[in-house]
């Protein structure tokens, strides 16, 4: 297994020992349910091995708990509960052996390894069906609940069942068997009502929810990951996907976190703190699964990178990434020159034909598909998929969230303390500066927007001399304003500002942002970027939706595979899978296939570990793109050949094209993640032959001097 990388940047998260391991001595002790140094709940599932001595003893901090030990097949088991805060000490005692195992439990609410929690945070228990938050302090801070107020937002646990509908919903299970229950196929054939054991609670402040179907799990566990994006502060609600209806159909078990939801937060460091927690509770329940599998699309496809990356197996042993990226925090780079060139383009008659603006953007765009700001024919991207997200996350005064349970929330106007930022929500990684604005990654210094437009002949030296002379960059988040129409309603319809222009710098040349090194240096230790370091069973499936502008650019599996690549020359362990969207109907979903696939291939491991991940893989696991129907266009290991080398293209590179980004545009490489690039002189670019068959005359030297008084990119 590759090594785990580590937060060096935050140490003490990630920098205890690992976890023990079973051995062949006369007595051996583990934690099935947690690494050792990372206990929580004041519980922990123990597993004894004894091949010799006496009538065999367990104590927990000196007293005796042998009672909860039941024989399994891989030695004793036993839930030991009643571990204290802190350090605690199981020691297992057969005459006359003696070993004994250190552990640290941490409360449930957390933290174990995130730092101190995010203030405000707001709950939304009610919202969940657990009921009000429980009252934790008496100071006015946090909810407002009967009898004093709840800053952490804890909620006992609640378990119930439900049945699935032959309407296709899930409802409360009641006493009597409904007529409209409906029934399902297990993985191993049998035919067995489709009732659910539900339970939900709060761990490490989030909502929980773990369920399986009744009597008839098969063992394995899906942890369902979800996307979206917001900026935290925000205890976040349970997702659909908490009830999967496929994968409870079949037998597995689903766990889930409003923790592990991009869409409540992008704190990649707190979110695998979360998915250990659910996967300890799971545990320590329910025992140890043959495997788990992540499964999820967008930010969930972006967490189970991540959490593998940064956790090894402990969350998942296998992943199906869908939409994916190989993480959020690299693509705020390009993503931030989007309405940077926007603005620009929408006031300059030159780019009025969308088609053309692929040339600028990198991505896709189309003079037939509708705009959802103007209604009119012609969009891009970044219009379609990426509009709004530039204030979301680097304007401190701005945000999406207007829960109504801030008008619960203690001290009044709390909520206008906040920086509203990406950066601020994970400054315990970013950093403050003197000012108290979290530091910010952001940087164009150099960038050379439309340089491949350039040397292909797509723009003209004219035309790239103006747009990175005027398409400007960001201001520090110090000076920025509120923003305009549509961002806050009240501010339509007179004081439309689609671009965020008031918070850029603009002028002629406008100058560039310099992104603040020791952010830079902090995010790229933090874990919260993938690397490539991943040694897990990976199908990376999406539909190809290049022609519906969306965000989930399609590249961005070949930039995971890219980052593979780079960190050690291996990716045999990621498989991509594209299926073909329907325009106009129900898309085909692959997830079931990628699920058998996923099955047989963990059964070969676990028979075969010696031949490790790649050596395991079964006939299907490989490189495929399908139609629309599901059915199969071509598979095997040249399929997508042309992406990332240079060989012909393959079958599946032919039939789906892809797009790139602002940066590769401006030469960066396709697995992105450049944050600050390599300055060379103008001089220097001019005389390597950057710019293709143009030789820049005086005056235009002179221009691109003036444009770029530092250098220009050197990739």
């Amino acid at each position: 297994m590759k090594a785990v990388v580590v937060l060096t940047v935050l140490a003490s998260l990630i920098g205890a020992p690992a976890p023990a391991q079973a051995s062949r001595a006369a007595l051996a002790l583990e934690v099935l349910s947690s690494r050792p140094d990372q206990v929580s709940g004041g519980d922990a599932l123990i597993r004894v091995r004894q091949t010799r001595g006496s009538r065999l003893k367990v104590l927990r901090n000196g007293e005796d708990v042998t009672a909860v030990f039941r024989q399994t097949e891989n030695g004793l088991t036993g839930l030991v509960t009643g571990l204290t805060r802190g350090d605690n000490t199981i020691t297992a005692v057969a005459w006359p052996y003696r070993e004994s195992l250190r552990l640290r439990d941490h409360p449930i609410q957390g933290p174990i390894f995130s730092g101190a929690h995010q203030y405000p945070f707001l709950c939304k228990t009610q919202r969940a069906g657990l009921g009000p938050p429980a009252v934790d302090n008496q100071d006015g801070q946090g909810m407002r609940v009967s009898g004093g107020w709840s800053r952490d937002c804890f909620a006992p646990v609640v378990t119930d069942r439900l049945y699935r509908s032959t309407d296709g919903t899930f409802k409360p299970m009641p006493a009597e068997r409904p007529a409209d229950l409906a029934t399902t196929t297990l993985l191993d054939g049998r035919e067995v009502d489709f009732v659910v054991r539900r339970e939900r609670g709060v761990i490490n402040r989030f909502l929980y929810s773990i369920a399986m179907i009744d009597n008839g799990w098969n063992g394995r566990a899906i942890y369902r990951f979800d996307g979206g994006v917001a900026i935290g502060h925000d205890q976040g609600t349970l997702g659909g996907s908490a009830l999967d209806p496929y994968g409870l159909g079949k037998g597995y078990a689903i766990l889930h976190s409003s923790g592990t939801r991009t869409s409540t937060h992008y704190n990649l460091i707190l979110g695998g703190e979360t998915a250990l927690m659910v996967k300890e509770r799971f545990i320590e329940q329910h025992g140890l699964p043959l495997y788990t599998v992540g499964v999820g699309a967008s930010g969930g496809a972006i967490q189970q990178y991540a959490y593998a990356q940064n956790h090894g197996d402990r969350v998942i042993d296998a992943a199906i990434p869908q939409y994916s990226y190989p993480d959020m925090a690299t693509q705020t780079i390009h993503v931030g020159d989007c309405e940077l060139l926007e603005r620009y383009m929408d006031h300059n008659p030159r780019w009025a034909k969308w088609d053309d603006r692929t040339a600028l953007i990198g991505m896709n765009a189309g003079d037939t598909v509708t705009n959802p700001y103007t209604g009119a024919q012609g969009s891009d991207e970044c219009v379609n998929g990426w509009r709004g997200l530039t204030p979301l996350a680097m304007n401190p005064l701005w945000t999406s969230n207007n829960d109504p349970e801030w008008q619960l929330m203690d001290p009044p106007g709390v909520k206008d303390t906040v920086q509203w930022t990406h950066w601020d929500d994970l400054y315990k990684v970013y950093g403050r500066d003197a000012a108290g604005y979290a530091r910010s990654t952001w940087d164009n210094v150099g960038v050379q927007y439309g340089l491949k437009a350039l040397t292909t002949g797509a723009i003209t030296p004219e035309e790239f001399l103006d747009v990175n002379a005027k398409a400007g960059s960001w201001k520090e988040a110090a000076d920025m304003v509120q923003e305009g129409c549509p961002y806050v309603p009240a501010a339509c319809p007179s004081d439309v500002d689609l671009w965020s222009a008031r918070n850029m710098n603009l002028g002629d040349p406008a100058p560039r942002r310099t992104g603040d090194p020791v952010a830079i240096r902090n995010v790229l230790r933090s874990g919260l970027v993938f690397r490539g370091d991943i040694d897990l069973p990976v199908i990376d499936w999406r539909h190809y939706l290049e022609d519906e502008l969306d965000m989930h650019n399609a590249h961005q599996s070949f930039a995971s595979r890219k980052r593979m690549l780079n960190h050690d020359g291996q990716a045999g362990n990621q498989v991509i899978w594209f299926t073909d969207a329907r325009p106009d109907g129900p898309m085909f979903d692959q997830t079931p296939e990628a699920l058998r696939v996923i099955d047989a291939w963990m059964a070969n491991i676990q028979k075969y570990p010696s031949r490790g991940v790649v050596g395991n893989k079964p006939s299907d696991a490989v490189d495929r793109c399908f139609a629309t129907d599901g059915t199969q266009i071509a598979a095997g290991p040249n399929v997508w050949d042309g992406v990332l080398d240079r060989r012909a293209p393959g079958a599946c590179t032919q039939r789906f094209p892809l797009y790139s980004t602002t940066r590769i545009v401006a030469g960066g490489p396709i697995e992105g993640g450049v944050y600050k690039c390599r300055l060379q002189p103008v001089d220097r670019a001019v005389a390597r032959g950057l710019y293709g068959t143009w030789r820049p005359d005086q005056n235009q030297l002179a221009r691109l001097k003036q444009i770029f008084p530092t250098g220009v990119c050197d990739y």
